[in-house]
């Protein structure tokens, strides 16, 4: 594969071109240096892409589910040949630790596209029994027969998020493409270059040009445009829930479909009987897994008022034997956040907490961690796996997205009130519940507003759908569903 030229390019209908906007460095959060340029699209750029994507569909929305199989396939494949240069690229503009970086990055985007191409083969035709129908003044009676065929939507513009760029991204791109469908993509700016590397994967896999199409900015601008465009028929978009209520907006006049994974602020119910053993590990996977950088983290420890202390207890043993510190290290756990900024916007959190009476029992900001030791690194954008008990759900770190390592503890006295906490919010994406009786567990599910709930584990499954309630999202993707996501219903009606 050759190699794209710095600073990276848009890739645009099969070729390269420089951004109309010149280009912005992408920098590493562990080490504050810059990984490479990336181009800034302008509104022509974006017009370029889309009418690429427009006029590819065409002839890609009628090829055969054999032959867009193939693609994907193909697909797969090359990223996984070329792992080995895409794993420290993802790894230094992403942060991610390196074990995370090698196992979670390009495997998955690849099991994302080989599970696609096995989708595009799936049966997109659902037929009804014949039904009886008298004449009426509209037709004569007869035997009428009828089916639902799903087609594909068109255009979609597919903006993802920074924690796994081509993961997420191959989750919207697979079952996009599976379906027939054209894809404008545009990755969040923090961390785009993997994606950038996409377009030559798809060179290498023989992909029609026009079908896959990548625009980036620093900014707001060219996601906004891409929104906008009349030419784009629905958008995909993984992100904060305030950027999904300005997309839901602006696309509301061209009456856009939607699919938009929004916040969380997922509650881990530990009830009276749960193992403590199990229910520890998940809740402090928000601080063992990409810094708490994931939307489904269990950052709300809801706990029995018998076993609050002895839970705090051990959540701050836990916290305390994460190594923190360089990502290349085998040996970490916790590698930095994704930027300055986004760092501050924790450690406000934290501190507004700790204004509120929370009580700080591991980590803390820079100014509470100063001078201890383990220190933490001079360089990089790093906050220490934080523990805050005597929170109440009223506080403004119990119901926000802090998207950082960053556990809180509520305690509380039956289940009614669990349910109350656990709803109180208003993010709705994934929820936990820790008991021995798992038919309990189940029945508590059931009263959780939310659209995931793990039941004493964190461990997820490919092929449910995966979605939110009230502000966390709209619509479901995820194995089969994905395809219902990319698709539109149409019915077929004949008589015999």
């Amino acid at each position: 594969m050759t190699s794209t030229p710095a600073p990276y390019r848009l890739f645009i209908d099969g070729a390269w071109r420089d951004g109309g906007d010149g280009s912005y460095p992408v920098v590493n959060p562990a080490t504050e240096e810059v990984v490479g340029h990336a181009p800034e699209a302008s509104a022509a750029d974006v017009d370029a892409a889309v009418a690429a994507a427009r006029e590819a569909f065409v002839t890609w929305s009628r090829t055969s589910p054999a032959e867009r199989a193939g693609v994907l396939d193909r697909v797969a494949d090359a990223l996984l040949r070329h792992s080995e240069e895409l794993v420290p690229l993802l790894q230094a503009e992403t942060g991610a630790t390196i074990k995370v970086a090698s196992s979670m990055q390009v495997p998955v985007a690849a099991e994302r596209f080989r599970r696609y191409a096995r989708g595009a083969l799936e049966p997109a035709l659902t037929a009804f029994a014949p039904h009886p129908v008298a004449a009426s003044p509209l037709a004569a009676g007869g035997l009428t027969n009828a089916a639902a065929a799903r087609r594909p939507v068109g255009v979609v513009g597919c903006i993802t998020s920074y924690n796994f760029p081509i993961v997420n991204l191959a989750g919207k791109l697979a079952p996009a493409l599976a379906m027939g469908n054209t894809v404008v993509a545009k990755p969040a700016p923090q961390d785009p270059l993997g994606c950038l590397r996409l377009g030559e994967i798809f060179e290498e896999a023989g992909a029609p040009p026009g079908i896959f199409n990548v625009v980036t900015g620093s900014g707001a601008a060219t996601g906004a445009a891409l929104v906008a465009s009349p030419d784009v028929d629905m958008i995909s978009f993984t992100g904060s829930t305030a950027v999904g209520r300005r997309i839901a907006a602006d696309g509301g006049p061209t009456m856009k479909r939607l699919l938009m994974e929004l916040g969380g602020k997922g509650a881990g119910i530990v009830l009276a009987d749960a193992d403590l053993g199990a229910a520890i590990p998940a809740i402090g996977s928000t601080w063992a897994f990409h810094s708490g950088q994931i939307c489904t983290a269990p950052t709300r420890a809801l706990v029995h008022e018998s076993r609050y202390e002895e839970a705090v207890a051990g959540l701050a043993r836990f916290a305390a034997a994460l190594p923190v510190g360089d990502p290349l290290s085998p040996s970490t756990v916790v590698g930095p956040l994704i930027t300055a900024l986004h760092r501050d916007r924790v450690e406000a959190h934290i501190a507004g907490a700790l204004a509120e009476g929370a009580l700080l029992v591991a980590g803390g900001t820079r100014k509470e961690h100063a001078g201890s030791s383990p220190a933490l690194p001079a360089t990089g954008f790093y906050v220490a796996p934080t523990l805050l008990a005597d929170v109440t759900p009223a506080m403004a770190v119990a119901r926000e997205e802090v998207f950082g390592p960053v556990v809180v503890v509520i305690p509380f006295r039956d289940e009614d009130e669990a349910v109350a906490i656990a709803n109180s919010t208003d993010f709705g994406l994934y929820d936990y519940v820790f008991s021995a009786d798992t038919a309990r567990a189940y029945a508590l599910a059931a009263r959780l507003r939310t659209g995931n709930v793990g039941i004493n584990t964190a461990q997820r499954h490919p092929e449910t759908p995966f979605g939110g309630f009230k502000q966390s999202g709209v619509g479901r993707d995820g194995g089969s569903y994905g395809l219902n996501a990319y698709s539109e219903l149409q019915a077929l009606v004949w008589q015999s």
